[in-house]
């Protein structure tokens, strides 16, 4: 366990053996490195979630990285503050806002909001269409990977050469990455702002506070955070939101005292539910992509089967969620899985190994689509602070799956290509191409045939 870096290539690329290990033989495992404890079994992980008197979520959104005085510079001229609202609120103001957020990610809202997805996937689909690779977005492609590739980011497996007869596309970039920021704005209201801005400012957001970047690289990242906080401040406080809608809502609500909600708070509701709404469906989407591409028989199955983009998107969920970990910190002295945690713990919950669970998922690295107990995974975490866009987040991938499998049945991964750059954050893992081509004399390269 010496070897372990969470931010490493090796354990980026493959985390499975070393969250088995974990999970076998030190299940709730002291990293230097970090000062995190691991906690990596099933049953320890779901404990810690539900008793939220014992394990507070107060570290949840806290800089991994230390922020240097310039980088803090930065944030205070921008006014940026995140007061506990959603995810790190532990106070009895959380139930209320958790209220809000969930009216609006309800069944019968996610129900409803199916045939907008839908819509702005086949739109989404319509813009791509012809789109070669290396036009993604307006950017080489090469350029693209290299401005979000930065400390713990895995940097191997760019594309390389490619034949200019091939028909290549990165369905991350172009269609994964934007399907979900394009709902998220219509569903919710959202106005003012770019896709591709809203994108930028999300993921940069990410890196910062969940990543190990550079000096240099976190004074680029918080210059993009503090444009995020000062629109979303404008937004909020503007006060011209329509009554009906989520910014709107937020500005109505008031608190267990009676008060309206402040500013401050509504603007860390709005940060949180902006980047899960957007990055981590995003992430979920590209993967269930990935993963359908190189399973036979899934990408046919998926565009022509009732229920199989569903059951494979909860099985991806599993095996490869795109949120990680996530971390508590306990409340006193306590016991866990066996080991003696001191108050003020900083515990890392390894959300990703407590899907491969075997003593919960018989064969847990075999991807079984409709597996019977598949729903007791954690990907959404569970109890108080389950996430309350899990519903959208699971429809989402489904149609996004479905929609592509239809509009392009006939393409495959990138033959001979090398592993993807993959997101390597400590709490978020996703790969950041998806690079496809079509197989057929259409997109034969002229040189080799194939």
């Amino acid at each position: 366990m010496g070897l372990l870096d969470l931010f490493g290539a090796p354990f980026v690329r493959d985390p499975y053996p070393w969250l088995d290990r974990l999970r076998e033989e030190a299940p709730v495992h002291h990293d230097p490195a970090t000062g995190l404890w691991l906690v990596s079994r099933h049953e320890d992980i779901s404990r810690v979630l539900l008793d939220t008197d014992v394990f507070l979520p107060d570290n949840a959104q806290n800089a991994v990285t230390p922020l240097p005085i310039a980088v803090m510079r930065i944030l205070v001229r921008a006014g940026f503050t995140l007061p506990p609202a959603l995810a790190n609120n532990g106070s009895p103001s959380h139930a209320g806002l958790r209220r809000v957020v969930a009216r609006f990610f309800d069944a019968r809202r996610v129900a409803a909001a199916t045939q907008v997805v839908e819509r702005i996937a086949d739109e989404v689909l319509d813009e791509m269409d012809g789109t070669a690779l290396d036009e993604v977005v307006g950017t080489p492609l090469d350029t693209m990977v290299d401005e979000v590739v930065g400390e713990g980011f895995d940097e191997a497996g760019s594309s390389g050469a490619r034949c200019d007869g091939r028909d290549l596309r990165d369905l991350f970039g172009s269609y994964a990455q934007v399907l979900p920021c394009r709902v998220l704005m219509e569903l919710l209201g959202i106005r003012g702002v770019e896709p591709a801005t809203l994108i930028k400012w999300s993921d940069a957001s990410l890196e910062l506070f969940w990543g190990r970047p550079s000096l240099d690289r976190q004074l680029e990242l918080a210059e993009l955070v503090a444009e995020f906080h000062q629109w979303l401040v404008a937004t909020v406080g503007s006060g011209t939101a329509p009554a009906d809608s989520f910014i709107g809502a937020l500005a109505a609500h008031r608190l267990p005292d009676g008060t309206l909600l402040d500013v401050e708070t509504a603007v860390a509701a709005c940060f949180f539910v902006f980047i899960a709404g957007q990055s981590t469906t995003g992430q979920l989407i590209a993967t269930v992509l990935r993963r359908a591409l190189g399973e036979p028989g899934i990408w046919a199955r998926a565009a022509e089967e009732e229920g199989t983009a569903e059951a494979w998107v909860e099985e991806v969920l599993r095996r490869e969620p795109p949120v990680t970990t996530w971390r508590r910190v306990t409340a006193r002295a306590t016991r866990l899985g066996g080991v003696e945690l001191p108050a003020g713990a900083q515990v890392l919950l390894m959300l990703m190994g407590s899907g491969s669970d075997p003593e919960v998922f018989p064969e847990p690295e075999r991807m079984c689509p409709g597996r019977a107990n598949v729903r007791r995974h954690l990907a959404f975490g569970a109890g108080r602070h389950l996430c309350p866009g899990a519903s959208l987040a699971r429809m989402e991938a489904a149609v996004a799956l479905r929609a592509a499998a239809r509009r392009l049945p006939g393409v495959r991964s990138e033959e001979g290509a090398a592993e993807p750059p993959m997101l390597g954050l400590l709490s978020f893992r996703a790969p950041l191409q998806v690079v496809v081509e079509s197989v057929g004399d259409a997109g034969r390269c002229p040189e080799t045939g194939r």
